[in-house]
């Protein structure tokens, strides 16, 4: 019952800050799909630096409009994805660390003991006391390390825009429209990259101290900004200027900077501001040394620092290849519906948004499996482990049964919610009956996905995630010859899609047992 608690501690902050991530992408898809006809505001894109040109005329549809933003959107998940280690990683290595601190200070105060059902006693929320992160050893230096990553790889892609908007267009097929509108929202958008991506990097390191109140605030304050100033930005509200749909990236920008400021601000709870900046600027290998006894990555235990650093970049390089095969699929899909004209891309961009409201709200739970799961691996705990898996799989199960409900009841109000475009709500009732398939399909996948993270097993990872991808490819390519029509072609789509997440879940699955329990038991047999 204690760990329940600890389950939902961890999930519901996480459920009700990402509840907001997806009203985010609805409300910027619903802003640009009212834009429809208007252009006002729509400004041709610009160079390199992202200048704004002179304003496009009217008449572009609705379709037109939402495809722009799915295509844009799509672009930077193609590069954000690519940096899916800072977060995954950062918060894996520091449950493990924090774990390791939790069972330090039990061996030395028995009244302090954490059992495996228990909650952590000695803080609040879980987390370690106030300025006092530095005191577990190496959890500074994980954030540091982390953030320097992060700010130096924003500047690169603010550096390199125009050559990956160019890269990316090779492969992206689209009509002209929609390639002008996704380059305008992209060489705006692109300006937030340092702040992104160092809120992968806060957020992880926040859900490693068993803390997800705080990423929860964060993400209310870029959601709240973000979807206030795209309505204000688009369409021009009390002293804001109507910018049209140019006005959508620039709402992205701002909010992801304001998202920033306030998780430094939160994150001296755990770590004083100055004590911070210097482990952003410093490039000794402090973590590796004061760790490198205890560090367990992938489930190999490290005894030097030269092994330590070894498993750290391995741990990196299988993270990387895992969102490389997460890209080949989410924007495969894009890619692909691209192809199937406009009218299919704004739907199958409509269906996706409304698919990942179901693993938002799973998500919560992953996170949950993650923290708690990384820290009992730290502890050397197997009972903690196998109690976090039944735990986070129960409570994903009675999500995926009220996402069902909603999903069989609410999906056409959900379409029309999404755009006034009466083609594309009336194309999309053929499609409803594959929103049912995300909560069976979706949940142990996502829910496996964070038990791996938290316990470091990166190769697994890698390869369920590379395999998955050969699956939704192979299901495509196999089955297109086969479909006469567009519609058809979508319908395909989906299922490969499909198939992509049912190929991780049971991957994943066979690989528990080998890649975490047998390991984490042995620990637990020989700590005793």
């Amino acid at each position: 019952m204690k760990l329940n608690k600890e389950i939902l501690r961890l999930a519901v902050p996480s459920i009700l800050a990402n509840i907001t991530v997806p009203l985010v992408g609805m409300v910027d898809m619903a802003v640009v799909g009212h834009l429809g006809g208007a252009g006002a505001g729509l400004a041709a894109a610009g160079g390199a630096a992202g200048g704004l040109g002179g304003g496009l005329g009217g008449g572009l549809g609705g379709a037109a409009l939402i495809g722009g933003i799915s295509v844009g959107a799509m672009l930077f998940d193609l590069l954000y994805w690519n940096f899916a280690f800072l977060r995954a990683g950062t918060g894996g290595l520091t449950a493990q660390a924090y774990g390791r601190h939790l069972a330090a200070i039990a061996s030395a105060s028995s009244p302090g003991a954490i059992s495996a059902s228990g909650a952590p006693g000695q803080a609040k929320n879980g987390g370690l006391g106030a300025n006092s992160a530095s005191s577990a050893p190496g959890i500074d230096a994980i954030l540091g390390r982390a953030l320097r990553i992060a700010l130096l790889s924003g500047l690169g892609l603010i550096a390199l825009q125009w050559v990956v908007v160019q890269l990316a267009f090779l492969v992206v097929q689209c009509t002209p429209e929609v390639r002008l509108l996704a380059t305008q929202y992209f060489y705006i958008r692109v300006w937030a990259a340092p702040a992104t991506l160092s809120l992968f990097a806060l957020k992880g390191w926040f859900i490693g101290l068993q803390d997800t109140m705080r990423p929860m605030l964060v993400d209310l304050c870029v959601n709240f900004v973000n979807i206030v100033l795209s309505i204000g930005l688009g369409f021009g509200f009390a002293f804001l200027p109507a910018l049209g749909f140019s006005g959508v990236a620039i709402g992205t920008v701002i909010a992801q900077f304001a998202g920033f400021i306030l998780a430094l601000i939160l994150a001296a709870k755990y770590l004083k501001l100055s004590d911070l900046l210097k482990v952003i600027v410093q490039k000794s290998n402090d973590y590796f040394q004061q760790s490198a006894d205890t560090q367990q990555l992938d489930g190999q235990p490290s005894s030097a620092a030269t092994a330590a650093t070894g498993s750290f970049f391995r741990l990196n390089r299988d993270l990387f290849l895992r969102s490389v095969g997460m890209i080949a699929v989410y924007i495969g899909f894009t890619v692909l519906a691209a192809g199937l004209g406009d009218l299919m891309l704004a739907l199958s961009a409509i269906l996706m948004k409304l698919l990942m409201l179901f693993s938002y709200f799973s998500d919560g739970f992953a996170y949950a499996g993650e923290a708690l799961t990384g820290r009992f691996i730290g502890e050397k705990s197997a009972d903690g482990v196998h109690s976090t898996v039944r735990g986070t799989f129960l409570w994903g199960a009675a999500v995926a049964a009220l996402f069902m409900l909603l999903y069989g009841v609410g999906g056409v109000p959900l379409l029309k919610l999404m755009t006034s475009d009466t083609s594309v709500v009336e194309a999309g009732r053929a499609f409803l009956p594959w929103l049912l398939l995300m909560p069976l399909i979706g949940c142990p996948a996502f829910i496996w996905d964070g038990i791996f993270i938290g316990a470091t097993a990166s190769k697994d990872l890698r390869n369920s995630t590379l395999l998955c991808a050969v699956g939704f490819f192979a299901v495509w390519f196999i089955g297109i010859g086969f479909v006469p029509s567009a519609s058809g072609a979508l319908h395909l789509l989906m299922a490969a899609y499909f198939a992509h997440l049912a190929i991780r879940a049971v991957y994943l699955t066979l690989r528990y047992r080998p890649a975490v329990w047998d390991k984490i038991s042995a620990a637990d047999i020989s700590s005793q």
